[in-house]
């Protein structure tokens, strides 16, 4: 199981939402190519990397800085935020992003979806946020009329091999993840490539969640309010 940990981008610095709630932000005042490259010196190899501006407007925003996180570092990034179109994600995979990540698209855009997921289906993650078992979308900003187990149905037949599926009510929060989600989601759809997010708060719940079998772990809040240390977290993950 992969930890991966989370960037978030506001105005070009760092900041942490608290369930998607653009009216509580936290700025960390960290330069985003700086706090990647602490990722990288600590031992990771990939990042999960968010333009939050721009999936509040509905397009990319932070061009730039995602540019200067591709080129000042060597992670494998996977980055969502405001993607609307295949130039989006042309642009953002010739540029050094690793994959990219959509979600207000593939309801808003479902025919579109359905041409980019034939194409480049290797190359595309599925952001699935979900608070009740409804499908939010625009940044969270919007619910949408989508319940979580049919909407996953339709990715599975398109073809979509990885979900990161977000409890939002627990993001943020660190009050621990939404482990009978992620336990339900697999024994469903047990092929999935499933990566957890919301509620991290210590290597205890890593290890909790790396027993329901996941692929993968974002943790974000936690280490940026040093519940985790980020240069023992890879030394302890090691361990379990």
């Amino acid at each position: 199981m992969e930890i991966i940990p989370a960037l978030d981008i506001i105005g070009g610095t760092c900041a942490r939402l608290t369930e998607g709630d653009f009216n509580r932000e936290k700025i960390y005042n960290i330069s985003p190519v700086s706090q990647a490259k602490r990722f990288q010196d600590a031992g990771f190899e990939k990042i999960h990397l968010v333009d939050l501006d721009g999936a509040k407007e509905g397009k990319v925003k932070n061009w730039k800085t995602v540019q200067e996180v591709v080129e000042g570092t060597k992670l494998k990034i996977e980055f969502g935020g405001g993607i609307r179109s295949e130039e989006d994600i042309a642009k953002l995979l010739k540029i050094g992003v690793d994959k990219v990540i959509l979600g207000s698209l593939i309801l808003k855009e479902p025919e579109l979806f359905k041409k980019i997921a034939k194409k480049l289906k290797d190359k595309i993650i599925a952001a699935v946020d979900v608070k009740e078992d409804i499908i939010y979308i625009k940044g969270w900003q919007e619910k949408s009329a989508e319940r979580l187990f049919p909407f996953l149905e339709r990715l599975d037949c398109l073809g979509i091999k990885t979900v990161i599926c977000t409890d939002i009510k627990r993001d943020g929060k660190l009050s621990g993840p939404n482990t009978n989600l992620y336990k339900s989601i697999l024994k469903k759809f047990p092929k999935i490539k499933l990566i957890a997010s919301g509620g991290i708060k210590s290597v205890k719940d890593i290890k909790e969640l790396s027993e329901t079998g996941i692929t993968g772990v974002i943790v974000g809040k936690a280490i940026y309010e040093k519940r985790i240390k980020l240069d023992k977290l890879i030394k302890q993950w090691m361990k379990l």
